[in-house]
């Protein structure tokens, strides 16, 4: 499903234009987005948590031409399922 798809099942479940629809997911996408920019975590009872987590600086190797590399630390966005977020059912 991409994002229009997914506009478009939203302006239908919850009785919205397509236009109301994707302000409300760009709403929800930009503060959840700026949330985790400051360190923030967002929990979604019953879906699920969007963290920040610290990757450690590394050494990598350049697979072209078998170079070491320093890959530098880095922040990336986590997202853990709630329990009731089961795919398996």
């Amino acid at each position: 499903m991409n994002k229009t798809e997914l506009v478009n099942a939203i302006a239908e479940k919850a009785s919205l234009s397509k236009v109301q629809a994707k302000a409300a997911l760009d709403a929800t996408l930009n503060t959840i987005t700026e949330a985790l920019l400051n360190d923030d975590k967002v929990s979604i009872i019953g879906f699920g948590t969007f963290s920040v987590t610290e990757k450690a600086a590394r050494t990598g190797i350049n697979p072209r031409t078998k170079e070491k590399i320093e890959i530098a630390a880095r922040k990336t966005a986590k997202f853990k399922p709630g329990a009731e977020l089961n795919l398996s059912k």
